[in-house]
């Protein structure tokens, strides 16, 4: 009797891209810097270190590609968050300063990639080139929702606001006991009333 083949399934470029960009995430949140390399990148995307190479320069690359990818997805939950706050500038502006206060943001694997990609920026230049489109585009799109909601000067009470979001956004990281969620929202909502 003949044994019965298992079918091969190849999975696309884009698949593969995405688990090896996931699992670099993953190893960045996990064991920092120092504790992400190729092999436990591709032990935990599930491919051999030569499928690295393969669609990527190298870790490096990699890296870099996974600093994009987590900015890009964080723009999408900032986008979600306003389209979810109805028609209202100020419901809208406060949705999206809001948003990094509840989940996904405010997973705790996220601050251990953020702190790699923050920590590679100062040092990388693509790195900090990223970093320097993700930080003005958010800032940008602060900046049109402030407009909407009356504000004067949105450009410097963009840089504030998203400086205040980010430090809250990072001691609650660090220690949700701090203050929680619901206390950094109230924080932000009553410096837009004092602000805008």
């Amino acid at each position: 009797m003949p044994t019965a083949r298992q079918a091969f399934t190849r999975e696309s470029a884009d698949t593969r891209r995405a688990a090896l960009v996931e699992a670099t995430a993953i190893c960045l949140a996990e064991e920092g810097l120092a504790g992400t390399n190729v092999r436990a990148i591709c032990a935990k995307a599930g491919v051999s270190p030569g499928l690295l190479r393969h669609y990527f320069g190298g870790i490096d690359d990699l890296v870099a590609a996974t600093y994009k990818a987590t900015s890009d997805r964080m723009d999408a939950i900032f986008a979600d968050a306003v389209d979810g706050a109805g028609s209202d500038p100020r419901a809208r502006l406060t949705a999206y300063l809001t948003a990094s206060f509840r989940p996904p943001v405010t997973d705790p694997e996220l601050l251990g990639a953020w702190t790699a990609f923050w920590a590679l920026a100062r040092s990388d230049a693509r790195m900090a080139a990223i970093h320097a489109e993700s930080y003005a585009g958010y800032r940008a799109r602060l900046g049109e929702l402030l407009v909407a909601s009356g504000a004067a000067d949105a450009e410097r009470l963009a840089i504030m606001l998203t400086a205040m979001v980010d430090g809250l956004w990072l001691e609650l990281s660090l220690d949700a006991t701090s203050f929680g969620a619901e206390a950094a929202v109230q924080m932000i909502e009553r410096a837009v009333v004092a602000l805008v």
